[in-house]
């Protein structure tokens, strides 16, 4: 499709936004209404990219999206909640009168959000981002693994338990199913089933009988009897992997390698 002459008179921008949770929106800045790969792209006219930026090197892709929080499908409440977070979206060229095929203009995941007084801005970071994180892991004396991925190998499936916030202040909750042993919870997840935050997850700074300490307070008001579940956690020490796991074969640590410190000692030192 070329994208000169008259032909730009008819040209629409159409962004598909895929989130982590499946949620699948389609927007256009046409002013109407566009059907592309069977998703309806609602007209959303304040949404608008920046210039952008492709190539065939090593630096990373990125696009920045502006937009007006005019449409019920993005709204202020579930940016600053992070439900937009890690997103993927794929924004394509397309002649709003049929007469030819759309053009892949640029794809990848929501960064950074920025919320200005009438709409926001987000961060495309594109495939070629990936790019930028370490090639092989630095040696750490804390396990590097997630309790429960293929390189823990510890089974969540006991680990697990639904519960009911009884009551909320700031980040201590107090739940209706006591911990199964001290500080389980510590280091580990709190999935919102219910209530304003549903489909959010907050990391667990520690636990004590009934009560969880969150690391954040959570994005949106809670109240008493919405459900969650709650995720054991792990420190990430070999002691805790030994001990209370028995996975210590799996530990993905170097807990007994020197530091850089060694270099310093010296007799009498």
């Amino acid at each position: 499709m070329g994208l000169s002459g008259d032909t730009l008179t008819g040209i629409a921008l159409c962004w598909r936004i895929e989130r982590r949770d499946g949620v699948t929106i389609g927007l256009t800045d046409h002013d109407r209404d566009l059907t592309l790969d069977g998703l309806i792209h609602r007209a959303a006219p304040g949404m608008v990219p920046s210039a952008i930026k492709r190539s065939d090197g090593l630096d990373a892709d990125t696009m920045d999206i502006e937009g007006a929080l005019t449409s019920d499908a993005i709204g202020a409440t579930d940016l600053i909640a992070g439900r937009w977070d890690g997103a993927r979206v794929a924004l394509r060229a397309v002649d709003w009168s049929g007469a030819a095929g759309p053009v892949a203009l640029g794809e990848g995941v929501i960064g950074a959000v920025e919320m200005r007084d009438t709409g926001f801005t987000a961060e495309l970071r594109g495939a070629s981002a990936a790019l930028e994180a370490p090639v092989v892991e630095e040696t750490s004396p804390d396990c590097r693994a997630e309790l429960g991925d293929k390189r823990c190998r510890v089974a969540l499936a006991g680990r697990r338990r639904l519960a009911r916030v009884i009551a909320a202040d700031a980040r201590t909750l107090t739940v209706d199913v006591p911990e199964p042993g001290a500080n389980a919870y510590g280091f580990g997840l709190l999935r919102w089933i219910g209530g304003a935050n549903g489909g959010l997850t907050s990391a667990i700074a520690a636990s004590g009988g009934a009560t969880v300490t969150l690391r954040v307070a959570p994005p949106l008001a809670v109240r008493g009897g919405e459900l969650i579940e709650l995720i054991e956690g792990c420190d990430k020490t070999i002691a805790t992997c030994a001990t209370r796991f028995a996975n210590a074969a799996n530990f993905r640590g170097e807990p007994f390698l020197p530091g850089i410190d060694l270099l310093t000692r010296y007799p009498g030192g």
